[in-house]
C-alpha cells in the first residue's frame, strides 16, 4: 500500500466562514480521488523552528513551535 502526504492551508478572508475552508478540504480531496487516492485522515504535525544566533547576536531570532495540517491519502 502507498500513501501520499499532501500539506493543507485554507486561505479565507475575514467575511469567509467555515464552510469555505471545508469546500477546499473538500476540493483537495475530490482532486485526489480523481487520481485513485483513498482519503484517510487530516493529520496536525507540531514542529520547532530553530534559533537563529545572528552575527554576534545580532538579529538574533528565537525559536518558536509552528503546527502544519497534512492530508494523508493512500492507494
Amino acid at each position: 500500500m502507498n500513501y501520499k502526504v499532501v500539506p493543507f492551508l485554507a486561505l479565507i478572508t475575514r467575511n469567509e466562514n467555515t464552510t469555505n475552508v471545508a469546500s477546499q478540504l473538500e476540493k483537495l480531496i475530490n482532486e485526489h480521488s480523481a487520481q485513485g487516492w483513498e482519503y484517510v485522515r487530516l493529520e496536525v504535525v507540531e514542529t520547532e523552528i530553530a534559533a537563529e544566533a545572528g552575527c554576534f547576536g545580532f538579529g538574533a531570532k528565537p525559536g518558536f513551535n509552528t503546527v502544519f495540517r497534512m492530508v494523508v491519502f493512500r492507494k
